[in-house]
């Protein structure tokens, strides 16, 4: 039976983990730094934000955003909480990615979140979350590339002086070779937890809420309620800035330090309408038809 909390304890608690990558190990990523501006602002920013509404928060920047420390976060957060309570995940950084060898992929190939010494794998991240108990709330925002829908066409254009979070193509594939043996078994592992009959199909799934398509091969039972919004479409590419990266500036042009008022699918849609050049994304995994609902961050 899953852990709620009962109607007499204490109100739902929030807990947040904010990872923001200036850089990447040089070292695992075959000699390519990535080096961006704004993703420690980025991700110190929505740590501000997670504070004004009462959430705990972990900031993760740059060399101390390793996979081993997210992980250890994010399981820590999935023991923590229980239903009614919200936790929130926010990534600002380069997407990559890597072949998909256990085949759910349409594109064939796996996205990542580019942690400082090494990839996180969007398999691993579901499997992650899906270990969070039945009720509990959890917002996701990435401020990357690859962060639309699965199938990418091709490399998208990036306007000239302005700074990509997209990973090179020919970085990307040199950082897989590199360390084939290492991500192939990251996704054989994952696909051994979570057994192909548990997978849904995504647009089953989508028909619960009216929002855009997401990453196909996620687990079928998935029992918190999950929303994720992202910084761009696969056609395009998220950007980074001066002080914020342009999917988290807007955001935070539409937050207006908290007297934005309206429900995560208003906030999805004001950040989408201010954007230029990049379309946010909605993903929902779960239950999350009533969570999209509530007020933004509200815990």
């Amino acid at each position: 039976m899953a852990q709620k909390r009962k109607a007499s304890a204490a109100k739902p608690r929030g807990q947040a983990l904010h990872l923001g990558l200036n850089a990447v190990s040089p070292k695992h990523y075959g000699g390519w730094s990535g080096d961006l501006a704004a993703c420690e602002l980025d991700a110190k920013d929505m740590a501000a934000l997670a504070k004004s509404r009462g959430m705990k928060s972990t900031t993760l920047l740059t060399q101390s955003a390793t996979r081993a420390r997210t992980l250890a976060a994010l399981r820590a957060a999935a023991r923590a909480l229980v239903g009614g309570d919200l936790f929130f995940l926010t990534y600002s950084g380069h997407g990559g990615q890597v072949d998909d060898v256990t085949g759910e992929e349409p594109d064939k190939k796996d996205e990542t979140w580019c942690l400082f010494d090494g990839e996180l794998l969007d398999d691993e991240l579901y499997f992650e979350l899906s270990r969070f108990r039945e009720g509990v709330r959890v917002l996701v925002l990435s401020d990357s590339c690859h962060s639309g829908t699965v199938t990418r066409d091709r490399q998208p254009a990036v306007p000239a002086g302005t700074r990509s979070k997209l990973m090179p193509p020919a970085v990307a594939l040199r950082t897989y070779r590199a360390h084939k043996a290492f991500y192939d078994k990251l996704q054989q592992d994952v696909a051994k937890k979570v057994r192909k009959a548990d997978r849904d199909d995504p647009d089953s799934m989508l028909a619960r809420l009216d929002v855009d398509r997401r990453p196909a091969g996620v687990v079928k039972d998935f029992k918190p309620a999950v929303l994720l919004i992202s910084g761009c479409q696969d056609k395009e590419t998220s950007l980074d800035g001066d002080r914020n990266g342009a999917f988290t500036g807007r955001l935070r042009a539409v937050w207006k330090d908290g007297r934005f008022k309206g429900s995560y699918k208003d906030l999805h849609a004001a950040v989408k309408k201010g954007l230029s050049g990049q379309t946010p994304n909605l993903f929902a995994l779960g239950p999350a038809k009533e969570f999209a609902a509530q007020q933004a961050f509200s815990v």
